[in-house]
């Protein structure tokens, strides 16, 4: 497997990255859906322990086509 940057198209997206311990010396198969993803089913599908996780938020860098903002006048 090899690493995806986050690539946000709209919005604020969580990425969340968990290190899982392997017990024992079995294939472990990345899941074949992310939506509704379950750490705690997936370490017990493949004898895994939840070592550490952390998170960040993503979003579309401004300038890219996402939500425009429009600068305050001041009226004097």
């Amino acid at each position: 497997m090899f690493y995806e940057k986050p690539e946000t198209r709209s919005g604020i997206h969580r990425m969340v990255f968990v290190l899982f311990r392997q017990l024992g010396r079995g294939t472990v198969f990345a899941p074949d859906m992310r939506h509704n993803f379950n750490c705690k089913n997936f370490a017990r599908q493949y004898h895994l322990d939840i070592v550490s996780a952390t998170y960040f938020n993503s979003q579309r860098e401004a300038g890219s086509g996402g939500r425009r903002f429009r600068p305050e006048v001041r009226r004097e």
